[in-house]
């Protein structure tokens, strides 16, 4: 099971900066993932200004950045990362070729899963650079239904449609081309999903647990990686 650290590791340092990608090394992890967002307005960032079209490191637009994708990048491109790989996780589409050629620019693209929740964007993706492996990220929530009591009869409901098709959908989206990976919230994961995407050749990446018990339940399940805020935790789940 790859040790992936989301936003580098959150819990440890906050997420999407250099010293939190240094904390995810620092804890052994295998891959590294972080946001990407281009910036729609004029913001402050790290005491200089963000121009509007900045490629950013954020996960949302409600907390201001700390690094454009450059500036990440080229902390990552260092030797102390050269064993590590990253998972890109694009937010919106519409930036796609920007990224490929920052990546390739670095010569990192070989070390790269690309991730989002649009099937456009990992369209793009496939058509501009076939080479780099990309990952279809399920579902597609702005809000997480299960923390609000009154959406948790739909929410489950929800839920349970969803584990019954996502097997053959990726297993599909596997087989054609359309994806490598798939990256899906643990809510989804279901030891059925995990026959349907192994037998189509594909990755299974599991996001976002901070849990032990899960951790090591996901392990003897056989997904292919597990995203965690807190990769201290990798250490003891096995």
């Amino acid at each position: 099971m790859l040790r992936v650290g989301h936003k580098g590791a959150d819990l440890i340092v906050p997420g999407n900066t250099r010293a939190s990608f240094d904390a995810a090394l620092a804890a052994g992890v295998d891959m590294i993932e972080f946001d990407v967002l281009r910036e729609r307005r004029n913001s402050k960032r790290t005491g200089r200004r963000a121009k509007q079209g900045d490629l950013l490191l954020a996960h949302d637009f409600q907390h201001e950045a700390q690094l454009t994708l450059a500036e990440g990048l080229d902390h990552l491109s260092a030797d102390a990362f050269s064993q590590i790989g990253f998972n890109v996780d694009l937010k919106m589409p519409g930036y796609e070729a920007q990224v490929v050629e920052m990546l390739r620019e670095r010569e990192l693209e070989a070390r790269v899963l690309i991730s989002s929740t649009y099937r456009l964007s990992l369209a793009t993706i496939r058509r501009e650079a076939p080479d780099i492996r990309v990952g279809w990220s399920v579902p597609n929530l702005t809000v997480d239904p299960f923390r609000e009591a009154l959406m948790l009869p739909a929410a489950f409901a929800g839920m349970l449609a969803a584990r019954a098709v996502l097997p053959s959908r990726a297993a599909s989206a596997i087989r054609s081309g359309a994806c490598h990976a798939l990256m899906a919230h643990w809510r989804l994961v279901t030891p059925r999903l995990v026959r349907a995407i192994n037998r189509a050749g594909g990755e299974l990446y599991v996001w976002t647990v901070d849990d032990l018990t899960r951790i090591r339940w996901l392990d003897a399940l056989g997904v292919t990686g597990v995203i965690s805020n807190d990769p201290r935790l990798f250490a003891t789940s096995v």
